[in-house]
């Protein structure tokens, strides 16, 4: 019996690409990790190949700021305590929320790329941003020894 529906799966080369029509462009996606600066990265032409590597080293910035951004707003303390107003202070923290979580995915779109700098640029991003807003270094010890609340925002979760 068969169960495919008459769908087939892309064919697959031999660089680990696979090819997809739209129209009478091809277009070809990775299905393993990379290295080059000739990369679609979070939409369609970006970053190209204009100015030699100039636009993917502005990618890969661009991708660094936005995984660092996600730490920050992690780990930061917008709404003031004790403030009257709940409703306020609740909507400011979902969009809050929002924010982070379409940060997040747009690093994770980026990722999906396929492309190793930019993997290892949104690692970095995390990286620093958690080891400035999130740990212990930059942190006084009447901090860390405090049960109170280190964040607006819950931690992300899988």
């Amino acid at each position: 019996m068969n169960h495919d529906h008459g769908m087939a799966a892309p064919p697959l080369s031999m660089n680990g690409t696979s090819g997809m029509h739209y129209g009478k462009k091809m277009m070809m996606m990775h299905m393993t990790f990379f290295w080059g600066k000739d990369a679609e990265i979070l939409f369609s032409g970006w970053p190209g190949r204009r100015l030699g590597g100039g636009m993917y080293a502005l990618a890969l910035i661009f991708i660094f700021f936005l995984a660092f951004l996600v730490e920050w707003i992690s780990h930061s303390r917008l709404i003031k305590p004790g403030g009257a107003n709940n409703m306020w202070a609740g909507v400011v923290q979902s969009l809050l929320h929002a924010l982070r979580v379409g940060l997040a995915y747009l690093v994770m779109l980026a990722v999906m790329s396929f492309n190793g700098g930019v993997f290892l640029m949104a690692i970095a991003g995390h990286m620093l941003g958690f080891l400035l807003f999130g740990s212990r270094v930059f942190k006084r010890n009447m901090d860390i020894l405090s049960s109170e609340k280190t964040s607006d925002l819950p931690p992300m979760s899988c």
